[in-house]
């Protein structure tokens, strides 16, 4: 599309794809008018591309607990509204949770993807638009993530932060960043319940 090869390295852990793949260009060389001109044609191709290359089952993926503290949490729609924050461009998101089989968590929601704002920190915000009308109460939201960007994005809507160590950021790591629970994983989801009671 550009016709540049995109061999770069940057960090990705928790950013939207579209500032991966901003990073990747210009480091490819492509000057941001270039990029910005031809977005819609790289989000396209981005997402035939991962639909091709996707593995067929992504189950081993989902931190342990989590569709047990889903299935519970997503009981109690009187008190609850599950939403999504990811940095994936819709498309790709949707196709990672169903191959994850968590896809019917999230099926009527909207939630903020990385298809609407390149910046992670702007997507809570559009995901409790979503959630509800008027838009959730932020002292009522929580944001569970396994890296500081998920942590800085409960921060800059005034929410909570559940920090999970099953990423590629250790306990310690997520330590530095003052989340406001720290578990190793969701193995026991009780004490993670009782945050929402």
């Amino acid at each position: 599309m550009h016709g540049v090869t995109l061999d770069g390295v940057v960090d990705y852990a928790g950013r939207t794809d579209a500032a991966i793949t901003r990073d990747l260009l210009m480091l490819a060389g492509v000057v941001a008018e270039a990029i910005d001109e031809r977005w819609e044609e790289v989000k396209t191709a981005a997402a035939v591309a991962y639909a091709r290359l996707c593995p067929e089952d992504l189950s081993d993926r989902v931190a342990p607990g989590m569709v047990e503290l889903l299935d519970e949490l997503s009981a109690r729609t009187g008190d609850f509204r599950l939403s999504l924050v990811t940095g994936n461009l819709e498309p790709i998101a949707r196709l990672k949770l169903g191959r994850a089989g968590v896809g019917r968590y999230f099926e009527a929601l909207r939630g903020g993807f990385g298809s609407d704002d390149e910046d992670r920190g702007r997507l809570p915000a559009i995901a409790r638009g979503r959630a509800s009308d008027p838009p959730w109460p932020r002292e009522r939201t929580v944001v569970i993530g396994d890296t500081p960007h998920d942590i800085a994005c409960a921060r800059a809507i005034g929410a909570k932060a559940i920090a999970i160590a099953t990423g590629r950021y250790t306990r310690a790591e997520l330590a530095q960043h003052a989340p406001d629970f720290l578990f190793d994983d969701l193995g026991d989801i009780e004490p993670v319940l009782d945050i929402f009671d």
